[in-house]
């Protein structure tokens, strides 16, 4: 493998103007995985170093960075960089994990950079370092390698200046914004919550936000303890930050501040985002709505043990404010926060669907950061809010991979004698299907016959699908993802390639079939 000839002209960069590779650092392919992604970039290197780290810490973000290494046309290569000779390098005594991987990434991109000056090109090739990490690169610049941020070499690509929008904000979650009046408690961390929870001081489980009501959720308790299993969170400081499904550790309030559920219906449709004096008022209102019969053990948020965001589909909200930079995006699903985001489209996605990812929610701001990711279309349109269906309840519909494809059997396909040496034949009986005159994917039929006793026999005749899947295989593993075929209005989501659902695998009329076979007396 010669990775120069392998180079496809990507987009044209200000900064680096000749050919060049791209190489992330670990942090970088963390948060900007939604940037590499796009179909713009092209010509990365993804060390072994990065991948391992990736899939350690956030298994999600390593699928989707291996299925881009996956795709031809996008141009990323991975390369065992802990297997060479020439780029393994040791832990040194009292050296970090981190500064290791750090140290073996720029060892990496030296090495490259060396081995592609030694061809004789009349245009070179470089290798361009990409991290956020203000050490990694001063370090990368004093040992001579080009070292950008995501963001400088983004903005340096000036004919794609829609991909700024999708630049996701890397500050640290619980760093504060400018000039912002501090609204949420500090999250203990992560350590000091281990430590309260294995002595009883916390307790740890699920986040469910009330789609009713954004100033309340309850907190379902892991573990198999009876006492205290639901705990209700009401207020936005209780709520601390806190995201649907993110796991959290809680702290029991007091008896006499304990709440009941309430049957107030509010929903955040503010538009001054920093209007904390409107929160108040609205939590005064649950106030005064409690049944006293009904109180339940209530807490407060204390801290994050993991977050479990995801891209969440919904609509801009545009800002009122002439030329706003800043808008609030509004998600679909109204368990989920409004979330600010910067973009310079807005006038392009005012009455869109989008799908925006969050990057953080710092302690003085009342909504969560985020980025925009995609524009799905227009708002009402069939296509699109279907879409928006199949991506907010995580339908896996996106086509099936050449890899999946390539255990299809071959067409024309036939049974063979070989076949029959293990199997009945039971086309002498008139079998018929339940399912809806034009179905094609007829997966299961039966017949029914009287055998001289006066019983009769119903035969059940399932599809074998278990002869053209074998275990363990992309097939497989993509049907075990898929679980079942979705059907919606004029489309459905298969469960297996359309040759298996609507041909081999269906029992059409007059054609020769596999199937598996039950019966039952009567």
């Amino acid at each position: 493998f010669t990775l120069e000839k392998h180079f496809e002209n990507g987009p044209a960069s200000s900064l680096c103007p000749g050919p060049h590779f791209l190489l992330p650092d670990t942090n970088l392919l963390l948060h900007q995985i939604d940037i590499l992604e796009d179909p713009v970039i092209k010509n990365v290197i993804v060390l072994q170093t990065v991948l391992q780290e990736v899939r350690h810490r956030s298994a999600p973000v390593y699928k989707r960075i291996r299925d881009v290494i996956q795709n031809p046309e996008k141009h990323f290569y991975s390369f065992t960089n802990e297997h060479h000779r020439e780029t393994y390098i040791e832990q040194n005594r009292g050296e970090s994990s981190n500064d290791r991987n750090d140290r073996a990434i720029r060892v990496a991109v030296k090495w490259y950079n060396e081995h592609l000056k030694k061809i004789e090109d009349e245009e070179k090739i470089q290798v361009i370092l990409l991290t956020n990490d203000r050490t990694n690169k001063e370090k990368a610049l004093e040992e001579g390698i080009t070292a950008y941020t995501c963001e400088e070499y983004i903005k340096s690509l000036t004919a794609n200046p829609e991909l700024v929008d999708r630049l996701a904000c890397v500050s640290d979650e619980g760093k504060e914004i400018e000039g912002g009046k501090v609204i949420f408690p500090e999250h203990i961390p992560l350590s000091k919550l281990q430590q309260g929870i294995k002595s009883g001081i916390y307790l740890q489980g699920t986040y469910r936000a009330n789609r009713e009501n954004y100033l309340e959720a309850t907190v379902w308790v892991h573990g198999d303890a009876e006492e205290n299993k639901e705990i209700i969170i009401q207020g936005l400081k209780h709520l601390n930050r806190a995201i649907h499904e993110d796991v959290v550790a809680v702290e029991l309030l007091a008896k006499d501040e304990w709440v009941a559920p309430s049957s107030v219906v509010l929903q955040d449709d503010g538009q001054n985002e920093e209007d904390i004096e409107n929160e108040e008022e609205k939590e005064n209102i649950l106030k005064t709505s409690v049944n006293k019969d009904m109180l339940r053990p209530t807490g407060r948020v204390v801290g994050i043990i993991k977050r479990n965001w995801r891209p969440y589909c919904g609509m801009l909200s545009k800002s009122q404010i002439k030329e706003a930079r800043r808008h609030l995006f509004t998600p679909a699903d109204r368990r989920i926060p409004r979330i600010r985001i910067e973009t310079r489209q807005a006038d392009t996605l005012e009455g869109q669907r989008i799908i925006v990812a969050i990057d953080g929610w710092p302690r003085n701001s009342r909504y969560p950061n985020g980025h925009f990711v995609k524009n799905l279309g227009s708002a009402g349109d069939k296509e699109t809010e279907t879409e928006v269906l199949l991506l907010e309840h995580d339908v896996p519909h996106q086509a099936f991979s050449q890899a999946v494809l390539s255990f299809l059997p071959k067409m024309p396909w036939s049974i063979t004698e070989e076949d029959m040496k293990h199997r009945e034949d039971l086309r002498h009986l008139t079998v018929c299907s339940v399912d809806p005159p034009g179905c094609t994917d007829i997966d299961d039929a039966l017949h029914c016959r009287e055998i001289g006793n006066g019983n009769l026999e119903v035969g059940v005749h399932i599809a074998d699908v278990s002869h053209f899947i074998r275990p363990g295989n992309a097939l497989d593993e993509e049907s075990v993802k898929r679980g079942t075929t979705v059907y919606l209005c004029e489309k459905r989501i298969d469960m297996v390639p359309e040759l298996l659902s609507s041909n081999l695998c269906s029992l059409r009329s007059n054609v020769d079939r596999l199937l598996l076979h039950m019966l039952k007396h009567r």
